[in-house]
């Protein structure tokens, strides 16, 4: 716990737009956010209007957040890897972990758990850092250093698992996750001028290397 409390109160209340632009169509939806932080991006879903119920799940409480907000109907603090979470079975429309599986010991178990509270046809929705982003791979390979940044990036040092697309894609892909997209934050949210006109420029060809996160969005079946 204590390698959180070095962070910046900016790494636990940033919206992710990019992550409430990839919802599940229509109205009336129920969503279970995990990692929640200080609640803001479950209380930018219900200021959409499209989403009834907003049910948050964080490590720890947050003073001076909006974890008490009244649009979040439900805020649960607890452990996801070691906590039954007192939730409806096949409920949810979507579940969203934006940035948060690769802080798990098992994240591959905790999809499966988490799956459990979506109904027939909703949306998984995750995002994770991209192990094979340039800068990254530059400080890896050339110049040895695996060094843990203490306050985020890619080489956060309370990161326990590393992905790349195919990875995050698999991570996503269970026998009840079929999966629906995929997306890159260079293209959703992380607007770099000069990545992104020499992706346009190379048709994508580089995108692997240029994008900070994967997004990746599966169904329930």
């Amino acid at each position: 716990m204590h390698q959180y409390a070095v962070k910046e109160q900016t790494y636990f209340t940033h919206i992710r737009r990019d992550l409430i632009r990839l919802l599940p169509p229509g109205e009336a939806l129920r969503v279970l956010e995990i990692g929640a932080g200080g609640g803001d991006t479950l209380v930018a879903m219900k200021q959409t209007g499209r989403v009834i119920e907003a049910v948050g799940v964080e490590l720890f409480e947050l003073p001076g957040s909006h974890q008490a907000h009244p649009f979040i109907d439900q805020m649960l603090f607890a452990d996801v890897e070691k906590s039954e979470l007192p939730l409806p079975k096949n409920y949810f429309d979507a579940v969203v972990c934006g940035d948060v599986l690769e802080h798990l010991v098992d994240p591959w178990a905790v999809v499966e758990k988490l799956t459990r509270f979506l109904k027939p046809g909703g949306y998984f929705i995750l995002s994770v850092p991209n192990f094979r982003e340039i800068t990254t791979v530059y400080r890896v390979v050339v110049r040895g250093d695996f060094a843990y940044n203490p306050l985020g990036g890619v080489l956060d040092q309370t990161h326990l698992r590393f992905f790349c697309r195919k990875n995050a894609i698999a991570l996503a892909t269970t026998p009840s996750l079929r999966l629906r997209s995929v997306h890159t934050s260079l293209r959703l949210s992380d607007y770099r001028p000069r990545r992104y006109y020499f992706d346009l420029l190379t048709l994508g060809l580089f995108r692997g290397w240029l994008t900070s996160q994967h997004l990746v969005v599966s169904e329930k079946m």
